[in-house]
């Protein structure tokens, strides 16, 4: 049985994409865990982690996403579990989630510290479950070549099978290959994988953005999944919005007051793949029913525009199940530039 931790040195580096695509890639059963929830999902008065969740739609697992992690906050572990009791849990855990597969992969927290004081760090993990540990790392060169000096050095791995590390979001593969392979190889670093950087997997869907932003959605259901390259806030006239260079970019999405009708309706004129009407404002019904012709979705979020602007500027882009294009493309870059069958087992 493959148990593998699957560990980062610095948040969003890209594991739960990783896991999507190996599973997808391997085409094997397994089994998710992921024991210290740190994205946190309020689903039918309910807490789930969000990555638990998504693995477990995509795969149609049977374990429910509340039985893949232990908890989700520091304070509450600590008052609940200490050391022996912890690692008590995480073998039932894993026990579990084994049955029937043919690996399991264990998600760990953002960073290899995430769960230090409560035993649920990557090292941790992988000592109490017996598992190996991957690192994924990710960010410009020197960033990663820093990242894995630090692993080498100050990480106590002794008694751990260190697989190996993949490196993610990388702008020239083949550079980074021809700079640093041989040397890395050489003190003893085993690459499994470096994946390029494709920007399309970094843009969020309209659909991630309504659900990040409590909207209602008014119109244009079907077409959530539409990828949003470009953001435009409409606080000025329609006029001298249509001059602006940034609205003449194509799969924006536009931020604008309920009550501004000259700029709801210039923005259904051209490439929007989304409205995000604020102040709590819904616009006339004719202007709906433009916005269902064309199937272009229009939420409504009680929020001003400068709020929901930084919110949709902050928002940091999670995948979603039901973006199947995204998923594929995500497995074809996994299967093309990570060795698959090494980490699987």
């Amino acid at each position: 049985m493959r148990r593998l931790v699957i560990a980062s040195t610095r948040e969003n580096a890209g594991k739960t994409s990783l896991i999507v695509g190996l599973g997808r890639a391997s085409g094997k059963p397994f089994g998710y865990l992921k024991p210290f929830g740190d994205r946190l999902l309020y689903r039918k008065k309910r807490l789930w982690d969000y990555d638990s969740a998504l693995v477990g739609q995509i795969f149609e697992l049977a374990m429910d996403p509340r039985e893949m992690s232990i908890g989700f906050d520091h304070s509450k572990l600590r008052f609940m579990y200490d050391e022996e009791t912890t690692n008590k849990k995480l073998t039932e855990l894993v026990t579990n989630a084994e049955s029937g597969k043919e690996a399991v992969l264990i998600e760990s927290g953002g960073d290899l510290t995430h769960g230090v004081a409560v035993n649920l760090d990557a090292v941790s993990l992988a000592r109490a479950m017996d598992a190996s540990l991957l690192v994924m790392m990710s960010g410009a060169d020197q960033t990663v070549l820093d990242d894995i000096a630090f692993v080498q050095r100050h990480v106590n791995l002794e008694g751990i099978d260190f697989a190996g590390i993949v490196v993610n979001k990388l702008h020239d593969t083949e550079d980074f290959r021809n700079t640093y392979e041989a040397e890395l190889a050489a003190q003893g670093v085993n690459i499994l994988g470096l994946v390029p950087n494709d920007p399309e997997l970094n843009y969020p869907s309209v659909g991630f953005l309504a659900e990040s932003l409590f909207a209602k959605i008014i119109t244009g259901a079907d077409a959530l999944g539409g990828v949003v390259e470009n953001v435009f806030v409409g606080a000025m006239s329609a006029d001298a919005a249509r001059r602006q260079p940034m609205f003449k970019k194509g799969r924006r999405l536009v931020i604008t007051s309920g009550d501004r009708d000259d700029m709801i309706l210039l923005a259904l004129e051209g490439d929007t793949v989304g409205l995000v009407l604020t102040n709590g404002i819904a616009p006339h019904s004719s202007i709906i029913s433009k916005a269902t012709e064309r199937g272009v979705p229009m939420l409504l979020t009680a929020d001003d525009t400068f709020k929901v602007a930084k919110a949709v500027d902050d928002a940091s882009y999670l995948l979603r199940h039901d973006e199947t294009d995204k998923v594929d493309r995500l497995t074809e870059l996994i299967r093309e530039n990570v060795d698959v069958a090494a980490i699987m087992g």
